[in-house]
């Protein structure tokens, strides 16, 4: 299999927004790498199902590819390996997003048990781990721990060049763990400086753009900056629905919009964005379930 081709088809698919035609894609692709017997391929594919599932939240599709290529790996004897580690991370990831913090947890140990013993304190793939390890114990309520895991990452980061777009990617994360601490002001610089750095970028905008957006349009809405927080998570929605349609980011937004026309005192806005809010995660449970 050309897994070359693969890829730049698939990014292809993102480039023009056709996310529609991604999982079948995939999951051709998929077949394909099997009958062939291709495992480097099958392997490549089913972490990249992992990642996708998870930005659409369609979770138990990422859980069931995870599950598929560690469980291949573990047959191929590459249990001890850093992509081992990395594909551990990449199932995490899915868990976290879902809210099963535990599972995650628990991921993210094993793939820290293998970095340790094979990568120096510097590699570049340790700011993902810790990176992603600070969204995960923020949304666990832990947020002392997520500082630091986002320090280290971004020490790690700032360290190398042409790293722009994921040393936004950190502030951004550093920048939700500060608004848990109460800490507005902290948060506001790390957002000023990640929405910098992602606009500096060229060609299509990352695909961490729209939080850092949709995290100044908290920290404007903290400030009774209603307008302004309108103006930052209606961008945000735009730039979600544009990479992911509406999934679970896009149902979020549409209730954090809905709060902002309500504290502008504006009910029927509030009422549009409320009742696309229910309908989105309402449709995204049901599929769920």
């Amino acid at each position: 299999m050309n897994i070359d081709a693969f890829f730049e088809e698939l990014d292809s698919y993102f480039e023009k927004n056709q996310v529609e035609k991604i999982d079948d894609f995939l999951t051709v692709s998929l077949e394909q790498a099997k009958e062939e017997e291709d495992y480097a391929a099958y392997i490549s594919i089913c972490n990249e199902m992992i990642g996708f599932y998870r930005s659409v939240s369609a979770f138990e599709k990422a859980y069931t590819a995870a599950e598929d290529v560690l469980l291949l790996m573990e047959e191929l004897k590459l249990e001890d390996t850093a992509h081992f580690a990395t594909t551990l991370l990449n199932a995490a990831t899915a868990y976290s997003a879902a809210g099963d913090y535990a599972q995650a947890l628990r991921l993210y140990r094993q793939a820290m048990q293998i970095y340790e013993r094979l990568l120096s304190p510097e590699d570049y793939r340790w700011a993902s781990l810790y990176n992603n390890m600070c969204i995960m114990l923020e949304k666990a309520g832990e947020n002392g721990e997520a500082v630091e895991s986002a320090k280290r990452a971004l020490a790690i980061i700032e360290k190398q060049e042409g790293n722009e777009a994921q040393t936004a990617t950190t502030l951004t994360n550093l920048a939700l763990v500060y608004f848990k601490l109460s800490e507005n002001e902290e948060a506001k610089k790390c957002l000023a400086r990640a929405i910098d750095l992602f606009e500096q970028g060229t060609g299509e905008p990352n695909e961490h753009y729209s939080g850092a957006l949709a995290g100044m349009g908290e920290a404007c809405f903290r400030d009774g900056e209603y307008e302004k927080s309108l103006s930052f998570y209606e961008r945000a929605l735009e730039d979600v629905k544009c990479h992911y349609g509406e999934n679970m980011s896009y149902g979020i937004l549409c209730e954090n919009c809905a709060a902002v026309y309500g504290a502008m005192g504006n009910e029927e806005k509030q009422k549009e964005y409320a009742d696309k809010s229910r309908e989105v995660l309402g449709r995204l449970q049901g599929k769920a379930e």
